[in-house]
């Protein structure tokens, strides 16, 4: 894994944790309806992923300069897998992969999990295949680990951050 891959990683985990710390004793900080937005939001996401309708995409996403999506990189000085920071680098960057070829996002719904972590923070985590043709990728299905962090900003929940992993094959049996 690139440094910057797991430098992204370490912040947004212990980013989390910061938060999610003084929420250990008290309940959840979200009530059902508004996790069942965020779940409907996380539909709504993929839906447009899977159309390249990059401009939807864009007004999900949280519009700031700290907004950050985690992405294969097709320039060898960014590492394999790079942070993609702002909205301009983001939306450059959905175009390049979703304007490579087919790109398929296949989540796996049942295991779709959304948390709060504070009245206005929720963290989403699916598990997924992504058929992709982008930055030497060879358009075969593979299985991915999405996690966003989601953001309140008025009535609306927008994607603060996207981070997109990819698994790792398992370790060959050995004996």
């Amino acid at each position: 894994m690139s440094k910057t891959l797991l430098a992204a990683l370490a912040a947004t985990v212990l980013s989390t944790m910061a938060v999610a710390a003084p929420l250990a004793v008290s309940a959840e900080p979200l009530d059902a309806a508004a996790l069942d937005t965020i779940k409907s939001q996380f539909g709504r996401l993929m839906q447009l992923a899977n159309k390249h309708d990059f401009e939807a995409l864009h007004g999900m996403f949280w519009q700031s300069p700290s907004t950050l999506l985690v992405a294969k990189s097709a320039i060898p000085s960014e590492g394999n897998w790079a942070g993609f920071w702002g909205n301009e680098a983001v939306d450059q960057k959905l175009h390049d992969i979703g304007s490579s070829g087919p790109v398929v996002l296949e989540p796996d719904y049942s295991k779709l999990k959304v948390v709060g972590l504070t009245r206005d923070v929720a963290e989403s985590y699916v598990p997924m295949t992504i058929t992709v043709s982008y930055a030497g990728q060879d358009g075969t299905p593979r299985p991915f680990l999405m996690i966003i962090n989601w953001l309140r900003v008025g009535e609306d929940w927008k994607v603060a951050s996207e981070i997109i992993l990819p698994v790792p094959p398992a370790p060959a049996a050995k004996g």
